[in-house]
């Protein structure tokens, strides 16, 4: 009798056991074959694809598979939604924990719904308690217009999550098919976007409305593509060639940062050597300086392995903003570019420094500064942008990150932008400069339009009188010694050495501690 009751038992288990795989299955599928089909025809992975893409083989753990949505208005109470069209889980990239939400284009077109957003609630929840990066991969025709408000509700939810996980732990969004209205703002408050080129966009309204109210025609890779999020506004920080492409960068991107605020910056050893010297530095300013050089061959010669991984490539090349190794730690650089309008500091250049600069304090990456700038961008133009709150924002996000700061002066530091690019005064640790470091008010000749004017005007010949006072000008202010024997520059330092020396100040600031202000917060200029 024990027995067979057993063997029932045993019977009834294997029943559901197999339930429960065939259940999995199904909901496994996705959206159904010819779904599939139709995304790969689009040049798209499938959600599932991309997650076996990202993380470490055999380390993604779904969660909530078998959420439903539960709306019975405008048909959908018949309609099978699997995954409510979006897969959320976490597992291991690099072998580091990692939360993630990815969207289901080929299930009902991974519109978000309310369980759909209760779904990346719920992970982006966990990684917050668990104090791990979030990675958002969005390929959504936006708000499930069936549900109504509780959609709405799902995107605020998510906004609410994103806006307290900011700085507290790393978020990133790869877009990866259509984002539109509501759904973009989720991107907007992460850390990082990503956009694959031919296959996503980003808008707040769409070419059809955007036609229907105002009468413009507009294609949508011109209204909100990767060209014009990345080359144009800023909005997005990398576009990549496809989904691998994407994917390969956002596995990059983790490598250089921390699980949290908490958390230790990664060691990655490229085994360069802290003793490494670079020559090549001591040939690469121009001796006309009119002349223009590329500031990413010194930030290669200071890399380890010469390698650095730039956001917002496209966008604003007057500044650089990347990470980089140095013996093994991240550092982020920020660094005038001479080959791009001269390195002037304007409006985006402004606000895509100040970001970074911002994001590298909160999660305790070090700061290295490479200036070479003329000054800010003059004219109306920039003043009706608003170069002034703009700037404001860059001498903000200095003067508030408590991070080791590092600067170096390679050529012209001049004006305000002198100060805006970690000035001593803004707070920097250490202030190096090169032999060929300038660092004065103006530039000579605009100098001696003012300071000499009156001389000037009254010589036998002004433009050699103006010639003659540039010179003595330049003698007193194109070298760093004025600035070194007033303690503005701690060190002046061979070229060759900047990597030796950089080592040396990142060991010596590693213990830096900075007492906080008791508030609430600051109050940036935005």
């Amino acid at each position: 009798m024990t027995m067979k009751k057993k063997h029932k038992n045993h019977g009834n288990t294997f029943h559901k056991i197999s339930m429960l795989e065939q259940n999995t299955a199904d909901v496994m599928a996705l959206g159904g074959q010819e779904m599939i089909q139709k995304q790969h025809d689009l040049g798209k992975l499938t959600a599932r694809e991309r997650l076996d893409a990202l993380f470490d083989a055999g380390s993604f753990n779904e969660v909530q598979l078998f959420v439903k949505h539960r709306s019975h208005l405008f048909g959908l109470e018949g309609k099978t939604i699997h995954a409510d069209g979006v897969i959320t889980g976490y597992g291991k990239v690099g072998g580091r924990i990692v939360f993630v939400a990815a969207q289901d284009f080929t299930s009902s077109g991974g519109s978000l719904g309310e369980m759909h957003a209760k779904k990346i609630w719920k992970v982006m929840d966990m990684a917050f308690e668990a104090r791990k990066p979030f990675i958002a991969l969005n390929d959504s025709g936006g708000a499930r217009i069936q549900e109504g408000v509780p959609a709405l509700d799902g995107y605020g939810g998510i906004f609410y999550r994103n806006t307290r996980a900011s700085g507290y732990i790393p978020q990133i969004t790869a877009i990866m098919g259509p984002t539109a209205g509501g759904a973009v703002y989720s991107p907007a408050l992460t850390d990082w976007v990503f956009m694959v080129q031919n296959t996503s966009y980003m808008y707040i309204t769409g070419p059809d409305v955007i036609k229907s109210i105002i009468g413009e025609e507009i294609s949508h890779e011109d209204l909100g593509g990767p060209l014009i999020h990345s080359s144009k506004n800023g909005v997005c920080h990398f576009s990549t060639s496809n989904d691998q492409d994407c994917i390969k960068k956002i596995q990059a991107l983790l490598s250089y940062l921390p699980d949290s605020c908490h958390s230790p910056v990664p060691i990655l050893d490229l085994g360069d050597d802290p003793d490494r010297i670079a020559p090549e530095l001591d040939e690469i300013i121009p001796n006309e300086p009119s002349k223009s050089y590329d500031m990413k061959e010194i930030i290669k010669c200071i890399a380890d392995g010469g390698q650095y991984f730039e956001p917002h490539a496209a966008w604003a090349h007057n500044i650089i903003v990347c990470f980089i190794r140095v013996m093994g730690q991240t550092v982020g650089v920020i660094a005038n570019n001479p080959k791009y309008y001269a390195g002037v500091l304007d409006v985006h250049a402004s606000d895509k420094a100040a970001r970074f600069i911002r994001f590298c304090d909160a999660f305790n990456i070090p700061l290295l500064t490479l200036a070479d700038v003329p000054g800010y961008m003059p004219g109306s133009r920039q003043e009706q942008l608003g170069i002034i709150s703009h700037g404001a924002k860059l001498l903000h996000a200095y003067a508030e990150a408590t991070v080791p700061k590092i600067t170096v002066v390679i050529r012209k530091d001049y004006g305000g932008a002198y100060i805006a690019m970690c000035s001593k005064q803004l707070g920097a640790d250490y202030v190096m400069a090169w032999p060929s470091a300038e660092i004065a008010v103006l530039g000579s000749e605009a100098a001696c339009n003012i300071v000499y004017r009156k001389e000037i005007m009254t010589a036998a010949d002004p433009q050699a009188k103006r010639i003659e006072l540039a010179k003595a000008y330049e003698d007193h202010f194109s070298n760093p010694y004025f600035s070194a024997g007033l303690g503005i520059i701690d060190e002046i330092i061979l070229p060759r050495d900047t990597r030796r020396k950089i080592i040396s100040l990142l060991e010596t600031l590693q213990n830096k501690s900075h007492a906080a202000i008791a508030k609430k917060h600051n109050n940036i200029p935005l």
